[in-house]
Order: C-alpha cells, then structure tokens, then sequence
C-alpha cells in the first residue's frame, strides 16, 4: 500500500462523517458514525478500524490497492465516492454458493465475538464473503443441518432463522471488512441509521461487480468505498447549505486519484461559463457527458447565477436523460 492510501485512510476514518461500504452489486455493508458516538479507533500501517456499539470497520494494508475518486449523477444533484480498488487477479474471494460454516471468527474486532462462528452465506460474490457471525450454539448447529445448501432454495429455512435470530453481520473483502450489529430490519421496514446490510438476490444475479454508472477503470475491481462528507446533503441525504470545504476537499481527491480526462471536462465547462460563453458541443462518452452536467449543478449549488450558466444547464441538464447511479435501486429496496 502506498503512503499516500495509508494517509487517506487514517485521515478519513478518524473523520466522522465519512461513511464506508463493503461488497458487490446486490449485496453491501454500510458503516457511518455519528459525531457524538462511542468510538474505538485504530490508525496504523498495519489496519485502520472504527468499531462503535452499533458495527465496525476494519482495513489493512493491501500491496495493490488503488485508490480511484468518482462522481456521479443523481436524480436531482451529484454523489461522491472513493474506490478502494484491486485488480482483477488479486480482488477474488471464496465465491461460495452454499451455506458453509467457516469455524470462529479470530479476525474479529472485538475479542468478546473472537469465539463465535461464521457461516458464509454462499452468495456467490467475486469481492466479497457475506457472513453471519453466530454466538448462539443451538442456531450454530441448526444451521449446520443446512450447510452445502444455497440459503434462498424453496423450502430452505435457514434464512428464515437467520433473520429471526439477528445474528452479526459481517462482509469480508481482501481489504477487511464491515461488520453490522444492529438488527435486521423486518422486509417492510426502512434500514436502520448507521451500519446495516443490503441484500437483493434480483441484482446479485447480474454478475456485476459495481453499477454501471461507477467508472472504475478497467482491470480493477471496487473491494471497498468511502464516501467524503458531500458539500450539499448531510449524512442522511438531506438537502443542505453548501459547504465550499467540503466540496474544495472532494475536487482535490480526484485531483490526486480520480480520472483526468473527467476533471479536465469539468475544468473546460466551468471556465467556458465564468467566461460567459454560449454552449458548445463538447466531445466525449457517457461518462465525459455525466461530468459536464455535474460540473454545471456544481456551480449552481455554489450560487453562481448568469445568463451563460442558465443557458448551459438548459442545453445540457434541463431535459437530460435520468443516468442516475443505479446502486440507489439497493437503498430504495433493501
């Protein structure tokens, strides 16, 4: 891992409302804190982790990770993240399709779940194991009737106590891993502030290891995200005043990891209109024409208002086509 992942990773997991995932397309682990919450940190070359009453993070040192800032258009504004990315070759975990006991968790943050055992739930993902992490020795040995058969079988009733049970749960990436302590919501509720766990067995089946809106390079492969604080929506995804820092601080990061060719795009756009410009053709694939409209919400957000920015917005944004990110399909349903 070089310095300069090391650097972003104790900065950011000391900062509170930076928020974090683990896992693949259908299936993660989210971890937020609040501000005023119990914390235990670590910051070190070896591991960074924060582990609060409800959930956990914990990250190590990977020789091939690679660090890639993107943006990408929502409905009515821009989100942010930070890949944490390996290569094809080096990403790969188990892939299990059946329920399998794995034996006790001896990489567990806290010492106190160190004896309790995993069962991998076999869904089958390139980057991610999906795992319940059970203390209970009569669920551990009902489960055990159930092991080498896939959890979502008809007439399979290991989910079922599973979900009755509210074990831990913990997705492990080659990076490290979330583990969610909270309970499970029941299928009509809303998740739970703070770490929790999304699994849709309908986006699994894709294959896919990311949304297809996320332009992570080719040959690599998310095993993690982080997600700054957004200079416009707090951790809930509510609309607030911005905040030029934080947006300030975000620029710099895909300054240093993010694409070029994208930042350059937004450059030129932000340029044209403080130069007063009339819209113009601008060249370039999906994911170039996604920059252009978020560069153009960006300077609304900050409170630029001109004829020339109107003008873009109307030519560019007013009637674009809805590209937004479709991982929210995961937060909408799970």
């Amino acid at each position: 891992m070089s310095a300069a992942a090391i650097d972003l990773l104790q900065r950011e997991i000391s900062n509170p409302d930076t928020q974090w995932s683990l896992g693949t397309f259908g299936a993660i682990a989210e971890f937020s804190r609040d501000r005023d919450e119990t914390v235990r940190l670590v910051q070190s070359a070896e591991v960074v982790s924060a582990v609060t009453p409800r959930g956990g993070i914990a990250l190590k040192p990977h020789a091939a990770i690679r660090a890639f800032a993107s943006e990408g258009i929502t409905k009515t504004g821009w989100n942010q993240r930070v890949a944490l990315c390996l290569p094809t070759h080096d990403c790969a975990m188990n892939q299990r399709v059946a329920l399998t006991e794995i034996g006790p968790d001896h990489h567990a943050p806290r010492e106190e779940d160190r004896d309790s055992v995993l069962f991998d739930l076999g869904l089958g993902g390139l980057q991610a194991d999906f795992c319940v992490r059970i203390s209970d020795h009569v669920l551990a040995a009902r489960l055990r009737e159930h092991t080498g058969r896939a959890v979502f079988e008809p007439g399979n009733p290991a989910m079922a106590m599973i979900l009755v049970a509210n074990p831990h749960r913990v997705f492990i990436s080659r990076l490290g891993r979330i583990e969610v302590y909270q309970p499970i919501p029941p299928p009509s509720g809303k998740s739970p502030e703070g770490p929790h766990t999304h699994v849709l067995p309908r986006l699994l089946k894709s294959g896919r290891t990311h949304p297809a809106t996320e332009p992570v390079p080719e040959g690599l492969v998310p095993c993690a995200h982080l997600y700054p604080p957004h200079p416009a929506r707090d951790g809930l995804g509510e609309a607030r005043p911005f905040d030029a820092t934080h947006h300030h601080a975000f620029q710099a990061m895909m300054a240093t990891c993010g694409d070029p060719v994208a930042l350059a795009a937004k450059r030129r756009v932000v340029d044209a209109v403080l130069a007063g410009e009339p819209p113009m053709a601008v060249a370039g694939d999906r994911h170039g024409r996604i920059s252009v409209r978020i560069a153009l919400r960006q300077m609304k957000s900050q409170g630029h208002a001109s004829a020339a920015l109107t003008a873009w917005l109307a030519s560019f944004d007013s009637a674009a086509p809805d590209e937004a990110d479709d991982e929210a399909a995961l937060h909408q349903e799970g």
